[in-house]
């Protein structure tokens, strides 16, 4: 797999590009934000395959690394694993709702990043796969439309952009309307996690949706328990 890394120190890049490397990654070294925009644009490396992971230290020269996940998540679907020292919750919650797939905290464990990547890898190809094989699946609820195969969604035939995440929340919920899924289950089925803090991540990416299809009626807090999507009916 390609990985771009994208580390300003170059001491810590070179020792954990030997660590990837030998662990059968092949890693381009991207310095700053600008480095690594280029990188991912597709005429960058037209005869290498696409990237299968960014690594984002946020601590960039150039520019905060916030604003870099914000642009490559324009510019690719490449899963990006934000890498910093910056572990309170509020941090994460923001680096997730800009569209990376993970967070690793420094000083991390070698193993526990090895593992990250290849879940966001892994997690990502499931998704490519069920698009080529499902290129006919789309849920109607009333004036929404989601196109499982495009990952597209638009209400009343306007297209609405939604973050990775957010789509994926509203695919799970949208695929068994009226049932009530649990909070803990959700978290499960869309961060592949259960790690503290993705509880108000959760909370959080449930408002943008209802407020980005502006129908705040869409999905349903059950109190105690987590939420269900209940259908619109007609106008």
């Amino acid at each position: 797999m390609r990985l771009l890394l994208v580390e300003d120190d170059d001491h810590v890049a070179a020792a954990l590009s030997a660590v990837l490397a030998r662990h059968g990654f092949q890693v381009v070294h991207a310095r700053n934000g600008e480095e690594a925009l280029r990188a991912v644009l597709p005429d960058a490396h037209p005869d290498k395959p696409a990237f299968g992971v960014v690594l984002l230290d946020l601590g960039l020269p150039d520019q905060d690394g916030y604003q870099v996940c914000g642009k490559l998540r324009k510019l690719t679907s490449t899963p990006v694993i934000m890498v910093t020292a910056r572990s309170d919750v509020r941090s994460r919650i923001h680096g997730l709702n800009l569209g990376a797939d993970d967070y690793v905290v420094k000083p991390y464990d070698t193993g526990e990043l090895l593992a990250r990547i290849h879940a966001v890898s892994r997690r990502t190809g499931a998704v490519e796969e069920t698009a080529a094989d499902g290129p006919g699946d789309t849920l109607r609820l009333g004036s929404v439309v989601i196109e499982l195969p495009t990952r597209r969604v638009s209400v009343d035939g306007e297209a609405v952009p939604l973050t990775r995440k957010e789509f994926d929340l509203l695919a799970l919920l949208a695929q068994r309307p009226g049932v009530v899924f649990r909070r803990e289950q959700i978290i499960s089925e869309v961060w592949r996690t259960s790690w503290e803090g993705t509880g108000r991540t959760l909370e959080v990416h449930v408002a943008s949706l209802r407020s980005k299809l502006r129908m705040p009626a869409l999905i349903e807090t059950v109190r105690g328990v987590g939420y269900r999507l209940v259908v619109p009916g007609p106008a």
